[in-house]
């Protein structure tokens, strides 16, 4: 019985062990079928699977599903209309061709349509151009720089949040989007509007013509609403304008735009959202304009809406572009925002009748003035300065050196923002540069 109870035990061994060899030894390989090197045989995934890639283009007619780990060419404009979804997985790659005007690629989504474009700080999910020659796990490519843009267009999103447009319109359209084909449409009654998610996505090398003397932001939004999620976005070298804002409630949180050739954010017809933790760099020969360039309701429809900035840093290198404009009614909330460089935050007036009756106009200064448009913990480098728009500019000298005066004591001096830039922003292509 002992020897028989030895040799059921040292066999027992022997079988655990090869069991133990057997597993150990699964066949490793790519294990999606819908690779080019799928291996029917692999039972472990060895991160070897290669795809094709795909070439999008018009008007998407299901949700569909953009995948991790691929490359997307959009031939023209492709559009994710009322209806339909657009996810694209973490760590996909768009790549925008090159052509102009009516041939000029872009990401639109319609009114009704939803974008959800969830990435990760490990695996964004990247905009760029044909000519880029970054890969499937490359967070960067290496030739292209931060002054090449306009290579191809931007995304942009539609919603039905209030928007306030020109002659007391409830909707919009967007520019250089025939006003025909609908897509362009923007703009209604429903502030919480959802047109979808968008987390850790880098926007880069963009900007082009899109109509006549009409260029494609990076990404712009028009309508949209608090329903839609838009954190840790960023983009990178755009001739255009980073992120503009056409009305809409929308919150955007950890934003990054690095050398635009317009201005880096832009605000207009009373965009009532807020904008947090952001930083704006721009500078010397991409033609840049202002850090900020903030607007107000241009219509008689939703005109009690206010905008907040908050937590920001505003840097300008180098001679070219502005601190920030304030013009046009603009309404609003700014806290905690640092401006770097040596130029002016500006806020714009006009007079009743220049010369004659020297009476301020309903205008950005007016407003900061009356406390529609206040400021608090701003640091400055430069200074604030109030400038004449009206036709007859300079004929206003004494109330507009008051003015001037004035605008300095609200705006004040305090902390600034306090966005820890080469952390925030780790994940983009600015960070991965070193360029913060």
């Amino acid at each position: 019985m002992k020897k028989l109870n030895l040799f059921a035990k040292y066999t027992g061994m022997a079988v655990v062990a090869a069991g133990l060899l057997f597993s150990s030894c699964k066949r490793e390989g790519c294990t999606d079928e819908t690779a080019n090197n799928y291996d029917e045989k692999a039972k472990e995934d060895d991160g070897s699977c290669e795809y094709d890639d795909e070439t999008i283009s018009g008007e998407l007619t299901a949700n569909t599903t953009w995948l991790k780990n691929r490359i997307y060419t959009m031939s023209g404009k492709v559009i994710v209309p009322s209806g339909v979804t657009l996810t694209i997985e973490a760590g996909a790659i768009i790549k925008g061709a090159e052509g102009q005007d009516a041939n000029a690629s872009a990401l639109v989504v319609a009114r009704g349509g939803k974008l959800m474009a969830q990435g990760t700080a490990a695996e964004p999910i990247i905009f760029t151009s044909v000519l880029d020659d970054i890969q499937p796990g490359q967070l960067v490519g290496s030739n292209l720089t931060k002054t090449q843009n306009e290579l191809w267009g931007g995304v942009i999103i539609c919603g039905n949040a209030p928007s306030s447009t020109e002659n007391g319109d409830t909707e919009g359209n967007i520019e250089g989007i025939p006003a025909d084909a609908g897509y362009g449409k923007y703009g209604g009654t429903d502030a919480a509007d959802n047109s979808g998610t968008l987390t850790y996505v880098s926007i880069r090398h963009g900007g082009i013509t899109i109509g006549e003397g009409n260029e494609i932001n990076g990404l712009t939004l028009g309508g949209v609403g608090t329903g839609t999620t838009i954190s840790n976005v960023e983009v990178y070298a755009t001739l255009d304008d980073g992120i503009e804002c056409f009305g809409g409630t929308v919150n955007i949180d950890n934003a990054l735009v690095y050398y635009q050739g317009d201005d880096g954010i832009d605000l207009d017809q009373n965009y009532s959202g807020t904008i947090s933790n952001f930083m704006v760099v721009h500078g010397d020969g991409i033609g840049t304009d202002e850090s900020l360039e903030i607007d107000g309701p241009e219509g008689s429809t939703y005109t009690d809406g206010k905008f907040t900035l908050s937590n920001g840093v505003c840097k300008t290198e180098g001679a070219d572009g502005s601190a920030a404009d304030f013009k046009s009614k603009a309404q609003g909330t700014v806290t905690n925002v640092t401006f770097l460089g040596g130029n002016d935050v500006k806020f714009r007036t006009k007079f009743v009748d220049p010369g004659v009756d020297c009476t301020h106009k309903s205008d950005a200064y007016s407003n900061l003035d009356g406390g529609d448009l206040v400021f608090s913990g701003i640091s400055l480098s430069a200074g604030v300065k109030v400038y004449d728009d009206s036709d007859n500019p300079d004929q206003c000298p004494t109330e507009l050196d008051a003015a001037n005066t004035n605008a300095a004591s609200l705006v004040g001096t305090g902390a600034g923002g306090t966005v820890d830039a080469a952390s925030l922003f780790s994940w983009t292509a600015a960070g991965q540069r070193g360029e913060l």
